[in-house]
């Protein structure tokens, strides 16, 4: 029985130890576009440069291949390095050039495009969601449900479809919304593996800085 049980814990061990597969550079099946509430990072990054006053609302977080089963690749490159001219065009994107190179090499690396490439695919994914008007920088109500914000997204973009986005808290605070789109850049319906991950009820929404 010992002998048994100690097997299970090594194996399990080594299960919960093993590395996520890297997958091959192009080979997913949507895109996921992570857009963060940059209030609430501020909450617990006051110091970061993204909090300085500038008053973000929504700031992108980053363009994700993904499994329709579940899932993504990451990391699929060591050669993630990006030259001055791709994080000055990633710069205008992204909040920093901390978070550009970390979305670069994690998930942009898995995209099978160059860093210039993969970076215009972000921006013409940035293009197609429009931020409803109710959640804009200044703008905003102090709580709203998830279903409510999942709504004004729809009306605000009519072909997204009943379930073309999921909102993401942390706790009782609206944390992000990531919108799925085809590899192509049309609006998707989410699989399972990207759903709503809110609370019932009102969600916080902190206000700009």
């Amino acid at each position: 029985m010992k002998y048994w049980m100690m097997v299970w814990l090594v194996l399990a061990t080594s299960a919960v130890a093993a590395p996520r597969s890297q997958g091959t550079p192009g080979e997913f099946d949507f895109y996921v576009l992570s857009l963060s509430w940059s209030p609430t990072f501020c909450l617990t990054h006051p110091d970061n440069e993204q909090c300085s006053g500038k008053g973000y609302g929504f700031v992108l977080h980053g363009l994700w291949p993904q499994y329709a089963r579940g899932g993504w690749p990451a990391s699929c490159s060591a050669q993630s390095q990006l030259s001055r001219e791709e994080i000055e065009k990633g710069a205008a994107l992204f909040p920093t050039r901390s978070l550009l190179r970390h979305e670069w090499a994690k998930h942009g690396t898995c995209s099978g495009l160059e860093p210039l490439a993969y970076l215009e695919k972000t921006d013409e994914a940035l293009g197609v969601v429009t931020i409803p008007q109710q959640l804009q920088p200044f703008n905003t109500p102090p709580s709203l449900q998830a279903r409510e914000i999942e709504a004004l997204f729809r009306e605000s973009n009519p072909r997204m479809g009943n379930h073309g986005l999921a909102v993401i808290c942390k706790g009782k605070v609206l944390s992000e919304v990531r919108v799925c789109l085809t590899k192509d850049l049309a609006f998707a319906g989410c699989p399972r593996s990207v759903k709503t991950q809110c609370r019932d009820g009102d969600i916080r929404i902190p206000a700009q800085r």
